[in-house]
């Protein structure tokens, strides 16, 4: 397509005098209206690139295929226009395929309606899917700018046009239209994302994270709206495979009464299905659902429908105004819409709910109770208890060797109080995921493995505690070498264990924070060590500088303990402290999941 004189002058004159750069990284949205590049050469003549498409006609809320190919090509710029007026602005969304190769621009008021490269990367082939909006002209045109190199490039080539089937009726409302799709009811597609206006008061609400916005990328929502025998029932979230829930007796899955939205080819299909232990889900042959819509736009799937609170005829729909745990999971979905486990632990609420009863807003928890149990007991045994404990120990013996606390040493007692109390947390947090399971997980990695070794070594250090030598037994000293390195192949081996367990499904902390954090009190730990190792150090080395008389010795001892006992006290405060705020971040961290 030619450009008319005037304007190609003017956009020559744009590019040579205004110094305006190309656009490697595919922002182009200066170049929204004229879809010219500004790379200070004349546009191609005889386009090499051609654009198809997988139908000529479309309804609001279809979805057609759009297929850009040719020779090896650097940069692209995709729009839709009215095919009666090429000037007029774009038209309608599009929807990706590869994000490494394509991304989405606003041009004009309209969201996500051009596509663009993402780098200088060689291409030969392009796949979009553009949406048709409710107020879509009659006839569409495709049209495309392809830059082979950066003096190499052709604009606005010409496109298929797309027309509605009945170019004479009116354009449908903006709401929803329907479509012909096999199911036992039409499906209509939703214009805008749902809000979160009436939870807590007209509807019962699931927001993940809580009080989030059901409008924004990141948001899994759900929401029960009772409609005299029926309730009408909203869900969404960012997945492009698949959304569902469940009904449940219990917070186990199995036995359920579930409901999934899965994305199949751009399309989502919604159906009910009988959840039969951990299994894949049985679909219903018999949809009972009625006003099926949805809608799938960056990465957020969105389903709405209607069912009736009772279902006598239909085996396995729960009835509504009962009470349940509710469970909400989002996973990936392959070709011919098989879905697949979902990434990640479903959303459980913490209690059972009548949807249809009294209206509440809630959250929920991505971790079973038993597994933040588990979590939170090793964080305060093996970030706190340990820790210091083993701190006392090494640093504290001529600090508090004349110190007595029920019979023995100060530095003893309490070393030997932190210790069994590790003992006797790690215990109790070990056998929760046991419960929980019922049984071996074989879907944790390393973990269980890991977690199982540092049981045993706890047992066996605190077996080993109790046969203690005297201090003065010829077994001593090979005791004191095996205490400190089962200790340490302990502390070490926890410490692992916990940054794999961290980012298990069944806890799930925040990435990155968790690995950050982990890191930053080790590094807390090591430094706190090295300082006190370089205190008692110079504390030697002041000590023997000092000329050979026994007084003076004796009172630069004296003085040398006083000064020694002082800083390691302000050091152990410190560390304590430290420790704490760590343990609260992990515990925080842990209740928010």
């Amino acid at each position: 397509m030619e450009l008319p004189g005037l304007a190609f002058a003017v956009w020559m004159f744009i590019c040579f005098y205004a110094s305006v750069d190309g656009y490697p990284s595919g922002k182009i949205r200066e170049a929204c209206t004229s879809m010219i590049p500004c790379h200070g050469s004349s546009p191609q003549l005889s386009p090499e690139h051609t654009i198809t498409v997988n139908g000529t006609e479309f309804k609001p809320g279809d979805n057609i295929e759009v297929h850009l190919s040719g020779p090896d090509f650097e940069g692209f710029f995709i729009q839709a226009r009215d095919a009666e007026h090429l000037d007029s602005p774009a038209v309608g969304s599009f929807m990706l395929v590869d994000r490494r190769l394509s991304q989405l621009l606003t041009c004009g008021r309209t969201k996500n309606s051009a596509v663009s490269h993402t780098s200088k990367a060689k291409k030969k082939y392009i796949k979009v899917y553009w949406i048709a909006p409710g107020d879509a002209p009659k006839r569409v045109q495709f049209l495309a700018t392809v830059v082979k190199k950066y003096k190499i490039f052709w604009v606005k080539i010409p496109g298929p046009i797309v027309s509605q089937p009945n170019a004479l009726s009116p354009t449908p409302p903006l709401h929803a239209t329907s479509e012909a799709v096999s199911t036992s009811h039409p499906v209509s597609y939703l214009s805008k994302p749902f809000n979160a206006s009436g939870c807590g008061n007209m509807k019962f609400c699931i927001r993940n994270p809580s009080n989030c916005d059901p409008e924004s990328a990141s948001c899994f929502f759900l929401s029960f709206q009772q409609e005299k025998s029926s309730v009408f029932i909203e869900m969404s979230g960012p997945s492009e495979g698949y959304l569902a829930f469940a009904l449940s007796h219990d917070q186990w899955m199995g036995g359920d009464d579930a409901y999934l939205c899965v994305n199949e080819d751009h399309r989502v299909h919604v159906s009910p299905a009988y959840l039969k232990g951990r299994s894949r889900p049985v679909l219903d042959s018999e949809n009972a659902l009625e006003d099926v819509s949805w809608r799938l736009v960056d990465g957020v799937l969105q389903c709405s429908f209607r069912r009736s609170i009772r279902l006598p005829a239909y085996k396995g729909r729960f009835n509504l105004d009962a009470s349940y745990y509710i469970f909400l999971a989002d996973g990936e979905a392959s070709e011919g819409g098989l879905i697949h486990k979902h990434r990640r632990q479903p959303l459980i609420t913490n209690g059972i709910y009548n949807v249809t009863g009294l209206p509440h807003d809630i959250g929920g928890s991505r971790s079973p109770r038993l597994i933040k149990a588990h979590g939170a007991l090793m964080f305060v045994a093996w970030i706190t208890t340990v820790s210091i404990g083993v701190l006392v120990a090494r640093f504290f013996k001529p600090v508090w060797s004349h110190s007595f606390l029920f019979g023995k040493e100060m530095w003893f007692q309490v070393h030997r109080m932190l210790m069994l109390t590790t003992v006797t947390l790690t215990s109790i947090s070990f056998v929760l995921p046991f419960i929980y399971r019922g049984g071996w997980s074989q879907q944790a990695g390393f973990h269980p493995y890991l977690g199982c070794t540092v049981m045993a070594l706890t047992i066996f250090q605190a077996l080993m505690a109790g046969f203690r030598p005297s201090r003065h037994a010829p077994r001593r000293q090979l005791f004191n070498w095996f205490h400190w390195s089962t200790g340490t192949t302990a502390r070490i081996l926890a410490v692992v264990t916990m940054f794999l367990g961290m980012d298990l499904p069944a806890l799930d902390l925040p990435d990155p924070w968790d690995t950050y954090t982990m890191i930053g009190f080790v590094a807390w730990h090591v430094g706190i060590d090295v300082l006190l190792e370089i205190h008692s150090y110079c504390l030697v080395r002041k000590v023997e500088v000092i000329e050979d008389d026994r007084v003076q010795i004796l009172q630069s001892l004296t003085s040398a303990e006083a000064e020694g006992r002082l800083f390691k006290q302000i050091v152990l405060t410190i560390y304590i402290c430290g420790n704490v705020v760590f343990l609260i971040a992990f515990l925080a961290a842990i209740s928010q999941i």
